[in-house]
């Protein structure tokens, strides 16, 4: 688990927004005639200082090996596998726990090929991984495509490409394609376009349009999660981590020991601030560690991963059942007996610090689900320092009380005596653990198709779980650590009535209601199959030729909309500003509203090869297909991403993204709509 847990980690680092596009390799492949029935593929490659290139089949739960894949052969056959050549660097890495194999400076893979008669060709890619000290490539393509005869009097010639490696698609800035670049892509996708002959060319709709969108203005950027929100987050997360039954108790024993333990009362304040501080100390260096190990990373590419999802649904389901009293999670006790053995036998501020770390071990098994959740959540920021900003708030909250009561010990006699209420706050965390939990499974089952979770069935879950939870806080449902009190405070009686009402308040939703307060969370309105709000935004097409040809045709522009299942801003807008009622009626009656998923991951009848940034690529997914058309045509790789367009694919207005005020986008709208009617 841990293994897998790292390597997750290792993926976040291949974020989608970054300041600058890495090549720190470059591999030329060649095609070798060893025989007349056996040639070999070399790929020799060039690192750069401080990077390295990882060898093949370095097994599960590692970094990503080098891999051979073949798209289309015919006469060839495989001999082998891949083997790499040449001196490879052999140590075990203590991230993945393991032996891994490498190659610095340069590195060199062959794969052997025999001949069966006549006519050959092979096409296909070399899979690779590469990393420094502080970031890594994701898993990137060196793609190759040879034919020839097979014939002894006529050695088949040999071949060369310069292939430049590059980051993961979003990650890259504007792209450079070439009219035939972009034909390429967009003749495959007219094919299944409309049947009648557009008068626009799909080349043309495809052009890049880059230079008219800025000579338009500045678009409208979502803005980034504000350090203050992260930090604030992350107090609070810090709260909540101290009323918990790993923490609460532990405080006045704690300063009561810092103020018997020394005869001069101001040290003794000043070793519980020391305690305090070095709690702090010890959660943001946690936060610093996580980015210069793996980079800031923004979950794009992964957030819509089915593994990925499905370990943190996994993950948060098995953290609520604990909260629920099933069993406990804890580190192992030797670790925290050895760090607090350490503290006993040392003295001054190594001591200190040595408490303040067992306090952090022996706390886990409640911090760790609140921690872990945080992390998550703050790496969509793709900050370098955000990870850090929401350790600062959490440890801070988590050492304030260890300061104040040292500060004023007769607080200590007016401090709530540990109880029962703090398993009824542990179990309340288990329900939110869970309700969270069912967001990771949604948008896998988004992304792949499979149908698990559709509006319907999120609701009524959700509808369910915060129901027991208003439930429980009546004292209606029991669990193994909960007393046999019937009586009910005041406190707890106001969170049952929330819980309860919050229920209620999304049962409408099983028939159609946007239901704005959960719309970051529950899939989008398209998968509610029983429906009367009348009221919805649908889009016509979910394909950019087809829905352009549609409007060419209707005489109307069209609204292109590059959205992402797993992206939360997406369903604000669609639930706070979609549904007002002149915003729907805009979009309904004077465009035609096209739909493009970037991570759908539906596959390509067909790969489709394209040139960008001067290195072929393919694209196997239709959410690929989208995400170069945004990049190639838009200069743009975030979501949600608006842009209208006339009828020759070219823009009405500036871009619009992430803003929920609702008169700004209405006045978007009717700007491209009078632009539009001029042109005309």
């Amino acid at each position: 688990m841990k293994k897998l847990f790292s390597l997750l980690l290792l993926c976040l680092a291949f974020g989608t927004i970054q300041a600058q596009i890495k090549e720190p390799v470059k591999f030329k492949t060649e095609l070798k005639t060893l025989s007349d029935t056996e040639v070999e593929v070399l790929f020799t490659a060039t690192i750069d200082q401080g990077w390295h290139v990882y060898s093949t089949d370095l097994g599960e739960g590692g970094p990503i090996s080098a891999t051979f894949n073949v798209d289309k052969k015919a006469g060839v056959e495989l001999v082998g596998k891949l083997k790499p050549v040449g001196k490879e660097i052999a140590t075990y890495d203590k991230l993945f726990e393991m032996k891994v194999r490498y190659f610095e400076h340069s590195a060199k893979f062959s794969q052997k090929l025999k001949l069966t008669g006549g006519k050959y060709s092979i096409e296909g890619y070399l899979e690779f991984g590469a990393c420094d000290d502080e970031s890594c490539l994701p898993p990137t393509e060196v793609p190759f495509k040879y034919s020839g005869e097979a014939k002894a009097s006529a050695p088949a010639a040999v071949k060369t490409a310069e292939v430049k490696t590059e980051d993961s698609k979003a990650a890259e800035p504007a792209a450079t394609a070439t009219s035939e670049d972009t034909a390429q892509v967009a003749t495959t996708a007219a094919d299944s376009a409309a049947t009648t002959a557009p008068t626009v060319s799909s080349t043309d709709l495809w052009k890049p349009v880059i230079t008219e969108l800025q000579n338009l203005g500045e678009e409208n950027t979502p803005g980034d999660m504000s350090w203050i929100y992260i930090f604030a987050t992350g107090f609070l997360g810090g709260l909540i981590a101290l009323f918990t039954p790993c923490v609460w108790p532990i405080i006045p024993m704690t300063v009561s020991f810092f103020l018997k333990r020394s005869k001069d009362k101001k040290k003794g304040i000043r070793d519980a601030c020391t305690y305090g501080a070095s709690i702090v100390v010890i959660y943001v260096a946690l936060g610093l560690a996580i980015t210069l190990i793996f980079g800031a990373s923004a979950l794009n590419a992964l957030s819509t991963n089915a593994i990925f999802n499905i370990f943190f649904f996994l993950m948060l389901v098995v953290f609520a059942a604990s909260f629920f009293g099933a069993f406990e999670i804890t580190l192992p006790s030797k670790w925290s007996n050895a760090v607090d053995s350490k503290a006993e036998s040392t003295s001054g501020l190594l001591s200190i610090f040595l408490m303040a770390f067992t306090l952090s071990l022996v706390s886990f098994s409640c911090t760790g689900p609140i921690i872990g959740f945080l992390l998550v959540q703050v790496s969509t920021t793709g900050s370098v320092v955000a990870p850090a900003i929401g350790m600062l708030g959490f440890a801070i909250a988590l050492a304030l009380p260890f300061t104040l009561f040292a500060l004023f010990p007769s607080w200590l006699k007016s401090m709530p005596k540990s109880g029962g209420w703090m398993n009824i706050i542990k179990v309340t965390l288990g329900f939110l653990e869970l309700a969270f939990a069912l967001k990771f499974l949604s948008v896998a089952d988004l992304a792949y198709g499979w149908g698990i979770l559709d509006r319907e069935t999120f609701l009524a879950l959700w509808i369910v779980i915060f129901g027991l939870l208003g439930i429980y806080l009546l004292g209606k449902i029991k669990f193994p650590h909960d007393d046999d009190s019937n009586k009910v405070g005041v406190t707890r009686f106001f969170l049952a009535l929330i819980s309860l009402a919050f229920a209620v308040y999304m049962v409408p939703g099983l028939w159609g209601a946007p239901l704005k307060a959960v719309s970051a969370f529950a899939p989008p309105m398209q998968t509610q199959d029983f429906n009367l709000y009348e009221n919805e935004v649908r889009a016509k097409f979910d394909d950019y030729d087809m829905g352009m040809e549609y409007a060419r045709i209707q005489g109307k522009p069209a609204m292109i909309d590059f959205t992402g299942y797993g992206c939360v801003n997406c369903r604000k807008m669609e639930a706070a500003v979609w549904t007002d009622t002149k915003v729907s009626d805009i979009i309904n009656n004077d465009y035609v509203l096209i739909t493009l998923y970037v991570d759908d991951k539906t596959p390509l009848p067909e790969h489709i090869k394209i040139q960008e940034n001067g290195t072929e690529r393919t694209l196997r997914t239709i959410g690929d297909k989208w995400s170069y058309l945004q990049r190639s045509k838009f200069g743009a790789n975030a979501q949600p991403f608006y842009v209208l367009l006339d009828n020759a694919a070219q823009p009405l207005n500036k871009s619009y993204a992430y803003d929920e005020d609702i008169p700004k986008y209405i006045e978007f709208l009717q700007t491209g709509l009078n632009n539009f009617q001029k042109a005309k």
